[in-house]
């Protein structure tokens, strides 16, 4: 269930909301994977921030998806070696 709301999201450039243990989070979705351990996680932006985060699924609760805010992804330019 998780994995289907993270990937519309992801795939339509939705915010989305949940509580991660006690604090709150609002976060741009980049990419869905498993740890090393075999956990699926959620790597995320950090909202007004340029911080981007692993987030546990088993941690979380509460999601809500924002579907009426669309955020553009944030491409890191890497200067090209010589």
């Amino acid at each position: 269930m998780k994995t289907e709301i993270f990937r519309d999201a992801i795939k339509n450039r939705n915010k989305i909301r949940f509580y991660y243990g006690i604090y709150q989070w609002v976060v741009e979705p980049y990419y869905v994977a498993k740890d090393k351990y075999g956990n699926k996680v959620l790597y995320a932006k950090v909202s007004s921030t340029n911080e981007v985060k692993k987030f546990d699924f088993r941690k979380m609760a509460n999601i809500k998806v924002f579907s009426d805010y669309k955020f553009s992804p944030v491409i890191p330019i890497i200067p090209m070696a010589s």
